[in-house]
């Protein structure tokens, strides 16, 4: 998140973009823009901690570098975790959720007691899952598939192999991870370089305009980023470097020991067969999820021995 669900989350009128050059935040389930947005207060990574606080156990869900707030998406979240709740014969109220779109949001929320599940994009779960005790179970299966492809893109003949992106700087979503950048998505084409930096960027349009007039900047994106690539006007300045192996898109937890063990296990089933009622399945699509699946264990630790073999001094 997640690569994820964000405009989706929100219950306001959207218009499908058309291509990078209408949103730099394009992706998977960010295929969307909001053409109907009423204000509302920015979320408080801690203040915001109070939604949803009426429930026994919550679900959270964190997307650093998506639109949206904590507020804009309760209505959403509130129709997930009712349903959720039912599937698993819950009473009413026991069971909540709350979105955050930062990264220190996320981090603060999931570490209040009453945070039961999380539900995150792989880059957040790599760097954060082990010290915020995240135990995988499941893994979202999008409109678009199962898994995601990052790619890294750059100014056509620009690089020529990892080593020549020496004193470059990487970008893009997955950038507030930089092992998972150096690992999952770019260590199978080969190491990059101790000087090259990775940096966050949820706008990526402009990025890719800088990239294509030569400067030492390459993005890194998404599957429906990269697929958008060719309705740039400046598409033919630009190709794609490097790809990686399909990866998890984002995966459920269960949160250190916050839940007994048979109240996760009810709702882990619950959630496997969500899709399979009207109700679930309205509020699936709502948040571009076709259904939950169970974690597939060896991708996953994969990207786990990946993203942990690739630490640099500085990182």
């Amino acid at each position: 998140m997640i690569g994820w669900l964000v405009l989706s989350l929100f219950p306001l009128r959207v218009a499908r973009a058309r291509g990078l050059a209408v949103t730099a935040a394009l992706t998977v389930i960010l295929s969307a823009i909001i053409t109907t947005l009423v204000a509302s207060p920015a979320s408080d990574p801690v203040g915001g901690a109070a939604v949803g606080a009426s429930a026994q156990r919550v679900i959270v869900l964190c997307a650093p570098g998506y639109p949206g707030n904590t507020l804009q998406a309760q209505p959403t979240m509130d129709a997930f975790a009712k349903s959720a709740a039912h599937a698993a014969g819950w009473p009413e109220g026991k069971f909540g959720g709350v979105y955050y779109e930062t990264e220190k949001g996320g981090v603060n929320r999931l570490a209040a007691d009453d945070a039961a599940m999380a539900l995150v994009p792989l880059p957040f779960f790599l760097k954060h899952g082990a010290r915020l005790g995240l135990k995988p179970r499941l893994e979202i299966v999008q409109d678009s598939g199962g898994t995601e492809v990052w790619s890294l893109v750059a100014k056509k003949g620009a690089i020529a192999s990892p080593a020549s992106l020496d004193g470059w700087e990487l970008t893009g979503k997955p950038g507030y991870a930089p092992l998972f950048v150096r690992g999952p998505v770019l260590r199978a084409w080969g190491a990059v370089p101790a000087t090259t930096r990775i940096t966050f960027s949820a706008g990526i349009l402009s990025v890719l305009r800088r990239a294509a007039a030569g400067e030492k900047i390459a993005a890194i994106l998404d599957g429906e980023q990269t697929a958008s690539l060719a309705a740039l006007p400046f598409a033919n300045d630009l190709e794609v470097v490097a790809r990686s192996k399909p990866l998890p898109v984002s995966v459920l937890c269960i949160v250190r020991d916050h839940l007994a063990p048979a109240e996760a296990e009810a709702l882990v089933k619950a959630l496997l067969r969500l899709h399979e009622t009207e109700e679930g399945k309205g509020v699936l699509k709502t948040m571009r999820i076709e259904r939950f699946l169970p974690v597939d264990a060896k991708r996953l630790e994969a990207a786990q021995r990946a993203f942990k073999e690739s630490a640099t001094p500085a990182e």
